[in-house]
């Protein structure tokens, strides 16, 4: 691994910051070494009985590898078969159904190979969140700006794959300042269940940063973020998981996936998915 300091950036960066956010440290996992790595790296090292001078270098590196032989790995991230039977349990849903929604309204997978959690940025979402904290959108629209920060959704800038990051990271520092990286990291849908993270105050997260943090642990920590999601967003008077339990899978589909459902046939899909698994 090389020296890594303020304003490094690269694979080095991410992996460093991934290990520093499961050991417990409040930071944005990316490829940036920013102000909130620089601070986790200084405590960290305080609390390692290292020099605190923020670079990590031989010594500090050679104690978070010690510290990250004691985590999970990538592929201890994905869900089992008991992930799905607690689930159903837990929210009184029939197990065919978790397994149903599970095929059909995830992305199969919640993490890119790298181990970062799939996400989605959409630049008209980032165009609201910016005006709801008082940020003037126009005065950040340019024409480098322009693929990361729009009114009107457009599929035409999405670039997919864990490249969305570069877009998400783009937004984020288009000024420095919290409530933009706040606004960007809202704007893009997270993990395997889709969950826009605007929906963390709603949804019981203390914080953008704690959602975030959440997504990278596992895709448990989806599954919950979707049984919460389910839990407390309505339609037709009555919450998402209430359509679960009645297998209305039109009312379920129109809600969760907007009224385009009946052209991509999600509710037949969820149909069909569930007599498989109940049979």
């Amino acid at each position: 691994m090389r020296i890594l300091k303020y304003r490094s950036r690269g694979p080095s960066v991410y992996i460093l910051e991934e290990i520093l956010v499961k050991l417990g440290y409040k930071l944005n996992v990316s490829e940036y070494f920013g102000k909130d790595t620089d601070k986790a790296v200084r405590e960290f090292q305080l609390k390692n009985n290292l020099v605190v001078d923020g670079l990590v270098g031989p010594k500090t590196w050679s104690k978070v590898i010690e510290k990250e032989q004691l985590l999970p790995k990538f592929n201890d991230k994905f869900l089992s078969e008991q992930d799905l039977i607690d689930f159903a349990s837990e929210n009184n849903l029939e197990l065919a159904v978790v397994k149903a929604v599970n095929e059909v309204e995830s992305r199969g997978k919640g993490f890119f190979v790298y181990g970062k959690p799939v996400i989605l940025f959409e630049g008209h979402v980032f165009w609201r969140q910016l005006e709801k904290r008082g940020v003037s959108p126009e005065s950040l629209l340019s024409e480098e700006s322009k693929d990361v920060l729009y009114k009107k959704w457009t599929r035409k800038y999405y670039i997919g794959g864990e490249k969305e990051y570069s877009r998400l990271e783009k937004a984020a520092e288009l000024l420095n300042s919290e409530d933009v990286r706040e606004a960007a990291y809202c704007s893009a849908s997270w993990g395997a269940f889709q969950i826009m993270g605007y929906h963390y105050k709603s949804l019981g997260y203390d914080s953008i940063d704690d959602f975030v943090s959440k997504m990278y642990d596992h895709e448990r920590e989806h599954l919950k973020a979707f049984g919460k999601f389910i839990g407390v967003n309505y339609f037709k008077g009555k919450k998402l998981i209430d359509w679960l339990r009645d297998k209305n899978w039109a009312n379920f589909a129109r809600a969760y996936n907007g009224p385009g459902y009946k052209e991509n046939r999600y509710d037949s899909k969820l149909q069909n998915a569930y007599e498989k698994y109940f049979h």
